[in-house]
Order: structure tokens, then C-alpha cells, then sequence
């Protein structure tokens, strides 16, 4: 069996009481690590955290956290560092912009989505930072295929994703030398309840069922289905595990082979 090298080391996972989060959650949680989850629900992260240390070696706590608060994400990472001791990993995720136009999105849309999108990462990194140094440790950013590839209708989420490749080539290069790795992963069409709400947004625009709508985007990726939630998440525990020790500033897309940008 392949040592992962996670077994005692210490995971901070932003927005992680369900989707893409929760699945990187547990993958770490089932590699031996302590595991720190957080959400802005109380009910939904405590209950995450109660399915995953079944499975768990390590422990799973869970903290309150909006990461458009600044003030909430340093919080996160304070507590993280009291009950484990510190931070090995850090997985800086949160919930996507809603869906829009040009026309239809407000400057209250585009400033609410730099807070949530672009800053929660720039905020729980600049928090983080101290750790990361002290530990060597590892960023995974989780961000969207629209860091590639604009994708019709998530104007913001295309807008403010690229931001976040800016951020990861610069945070690369200035975090190698102290043996900081950095690095981001975006989603195509991955089976979560995000996803299955877009495909009933267009379904109902397009007065189709979400079965026909799910069905077509299938149709468009070449595997011929939706990714599951726990490929991702092993995607993501690769990036930040031991067998990862000189990949960094790199964007990685978990899609099928959906997405034809380089």
C-alpha cells in the first residue's frame, strides 16, 4: 500500500460540509489525517463531521466560517491551530458565484463574488502562511474549468476563477523557496448539488426535465458521464499529500476530457 504521508498531519478545508469540499474532506480524513472542516451552517458541517470520522484514522473537528468574512476565516485558521497544533494543508474552497449574464448580474453581484471567489483565497492563505511556512505545507485551490475555459451563463465565476490563476503562478514562485507548494484543481461536470442545480436552472430556461438536461451534458464529454464527488477529492488529496513534492503554480481540471484548452 502507498504511503500517502498524510498519517498525523494537519488539514484545513474551507467549505466543506458538502460538495466538492466534504469529498476532499474525507479524502484526507480516510489517509490518516486530522481534519478540520468548516461551513456557514452549524447543522450541516457538525453532521459532515460525524459521517466522516467513521471512516476517519485521524480526528474531525468542525468550525463555524463564511469565508467572505475576513474576520470568520482568520477564526478558522486560529482554531485549526489550537486543536491540532498547526497546518499541514491547506484546501481553500468555497461556494460558487450564482449564475448570470452581463445584463443581468448587478455591481452588488460582482463585488458579493470578489469577496466570496477571489478574496476567501487570498484571505485564508495570507492567514495560513505562517504555518504553512513553519510545516513546508501545501495549498490546493479549488476553483472551476472556467479557469480555462469561460463556460456560458457563470460570468462571475469566469471573471474571478482566472484571478485565481494569477494568484496561484505569483504564490508559486514566492512560496518555493520556504518549501511551499501551490497549486489549483477546477471541476468540469462533477455530481454535487451545485451542479444538479444549474442543470435544473438551464432545464427549466430550455423546458426540459433535469434528466434531459443532465443527460445532454453527458453527452458532451467524451468519458460519457458526470464525474463522482470521490474522484475529485482524490485529486485534490494527491496535490496535497506526500507523493507531491515538486509540482506547484500548476491548474489541473478534473472534466472527462470536457474542457479543449490547454
Amino acid at each position: 500500500m502507498i504511503d500517502l504521508g498524510l498519517r498525523g498531519k494537519n488539514v484545513l478545508v474551507f467549505a466543506s460540509s458538502k460538495g466538492l469540499g466534504k469529498a476532499a474532506a474525507q479524502a484526507y480524513a480516510q489517509a490518516g489525517a486530522n481534519v478540520m472542516l468548516t461551513s456557514r451552517s452549524l447543522e450541516n458541517v457538525k453532521e459532515a463531521a460525524k459521517e466522516l470520522q467513521k471512516d476517519a484514522e485521524g480526528k474531525v473537528l468542525f468550525t463555524i466560517c463564511d469565508v467572505s468574512k475576513k474576520e470568520q476565516i482568520e477564526a478558522a485558521v486560529k482554531e485549526t491551530v489550537e486543536q491540532f497544533g498547526g497546518i499541514d494543508v491547506l484546501v481553500s474552497n468555497a461556494g460558487g458565484p450564482p449564475p448570470g449574464t452581463f445584463e443581468t448580474v448587478t455591481e452588488e453581484d460582482f463585488e458579493w463574488a470578489y469577496q466570496l471567489t477571489l478574496m476567501s483565497v487570498v484571505r485564508s492563505i495570507k492567514a495560513a502562511h505562517p504555518h504553512l511556512k513553519a510545516s513546508k505545507g501545501k495549498v490546493v485551490l479549488i476553483t472551476s474549468s472556467s479557469m480555462k475555459e469561460p463556460v456560458d451563463g457563470l460570468l462571475l465565476s469566469n471573471i474571478y476563477r482566472m484571478g485565481l490563476v494569477g494568484l496561484n503562478k505569483t504564490l508559486a514562485k514566492e512560496f518555493a523557496p520556504d518549501g511551499i507548494l501551490i497549486n489549483a484543481i477546477g471541476p468540469g461536470r462533477i455530481d454535487t448539488e451545485r451542479v444538479r442545480t444549474l442543470d435544473a436552472i438551464k432545464a427549466e430556461k430550455q423546458d426540459k426535465s433535469p434528466e434531459e438536461m443532465k443527460a445532454a451534458s453527458e453527452a458532451m464529454i467524451p468519458m460519457g458521464r458526470y464525474g463522482e464527488p470521490h474522484e475529485f477529492g482524490n485529486a485534490v488529496l494527491f496535490l496535497g499529500s506526500g507523493l507531491n513534492s515538486y509540482i506547484t503554480g500548476q491548474h489541473f481540471l478534473a472534466d472527462g476530457a470536457l474542457t479543449s484548452a490547454y
